[in-house]
């Protein structure tokens, strides 16, 4: 009998991938200095100019300052004895190269076409210059500066945002409550009663619950409904009472969350987000000082955005005259919580007492580095303006 043979089929190959070469603008370099190996096995092209740029930028306190001298020693550290024209590993097999750009102009000239001898313009015609090398790569323009990408898309350069640790999907993150609609009655009424109950009876009644730790929940029944906190610890659904703090009481669901969040000692970082004038900031505030007595210290805390171009060295005064412009939101919530208080109540000659005392500091971020702070509430506002590198510092 004749044996059956088969043949093996061929793996099909996989699709290689376009090999490109990014150009980094400055505005990257200063947001995140380790964004040189964030392009997989990409190569990054650096145009001089950036480097001219750069060296405006090494001196100094700021952040900035600080992710210019690292890139700078980044590229002297990878370059060694080799010229800085050649490509150059970045990290054997797994990464791309990297090379600095001189300036050379070919058949198009962003200074002609847009006029004035603009850095952003060399930084365009060294993207245009490897576009005219680099036939057989796609070249990118990287860059934070919109105006920037769009004179890029004007010239037919392809450009884009830096997007590494960008959310690309608000919508899709945690958000740390859910809405269960149709929940058992006899659970909420149990909860109204004795304010927790274990989280196996839950279950029992109610087969689809699903617990997550320090999760918030919006329980609606057929006759009522109430706000509940799974506690991890107790193994128990805890009911959410909307209690005022410090004179300020949550006027919705979330609030009431947050603020509950805030003085739950075993939730040690609480992250609040939403649009303008939905209360974080007074509500951290509210919260810190309820358990003032708990903590030696409260600071608040928010980056200084200048305005006008006018960096804070350049104002008048001392340092707390200088920074008090940038941190009049934060002083505006502390008038509003004392005015929930006559002048003659505890709670509103406390809050003089405490800025008096320095139990309650304002202070802009760019003053944290290097701090130990040991059994402090530490509020950060407006932490939508930080960089990658200014997270990790706090």
């Amino acid at each position: 009998m004749a044996k059956r043979t088969t043949a093996s089929p061929r793996k099909a190959k996989a699709p290689k991938k376009e090999k490109k070469i990014f150009v980094l603008d400055t505005s990257v370099i200063l947001y995140d200095h380790n964004s040189i190996i964030n392009f997989d096995e990409h190569d990054v092209a650096i145009p001089i100019t950036v480097l001219e740029e750069l060296d405006e930028f090494k001196k100094g306190s700021d952040t900035k300052n600080y992710e210019a001298r690292q890139f700078i020693r980044f590229l002297d550290k990878k370059s060694g004895e080799k010229g800085l024209q050649d490509w150059i590993s970045l990290n054997g097999g797994t990464k791309g190269r990297f090379k600095v750009i001189m300036n050379t102009t070919y058949s198009l000239d962003a200074n002609k076409i847009f006029g004035l001898n603009k850095n952003d313009h060399r930084i365009l015609n060294a993207a245009l210059q490897l576009v005219e090398e680099e036939k057989n790569k796609k070249v990118i323009l990287v860059t934070k500066d919109i105006n920037l990408r769009l004179k890029a898309k004007a010239l037919e350069l392809n450009a884009e945002d830096y997007e590494t640790g960008k959310i690309q999907d608000v919508e899709s993150l945690y958000t740390g409550k859910s809405t269960l609609e149709g929940f058992d009655q006899e659970v909420i009424d149990a909860l109204y009663k004795s304010k927790a109950i274990a989280i196996d009876s839950v279950k029992e009644r109610e087969k689809n619950f699903k617990e997550q730790n320090n999760h918030y929940y919006i329980l609606k029944g057929p006759k009522s409904s109430t706000l509940a906190f799974y506690n991890a610890q107790s193994q128990t659904l805890d009911q959410v009472e909307k209690k005022s703090y410090y004179g300020i009481k949550p006027r919705n669901a979330e609030q009431a969350f947050a603020l509950q969040a805030i003085s739950n000692p075993d939730i040690k970082l609480v992250s609040l987000s939403g649009v303008a004038g939905t209360g974080k900031t007074l509500l951290a505030l509210a919260g810190s000082l309820e358990q003032r007595r708990d903590f030696k210290q409260i600071y608040l805390a928010r980056p200084i955005v200048p305005l006008s171009n006018k960096d804070i060295g350049y104002l008048p005064g001392d340092m707390k005259a200088k920074i008090n412009p940038y941190m009049q939101p934060l002083w505006d919530n502390l008038k509003f919580i004392k005015n929930q208080f006559s002048e003659k109540d505890k709670e509103f000659k406390q809050v003089d007492e405490m800025v008096n005392q320095e139990k309650l500091l304002v202070t802009p971020l760019a003053y944290i580095r290097g701090r130990s702070l040991s059994n402090v509430i530490f509020i950060v506002d407006e932490a939508q303006n930080l960089t990658p590198h200014e997270v990790k510092t706090i």
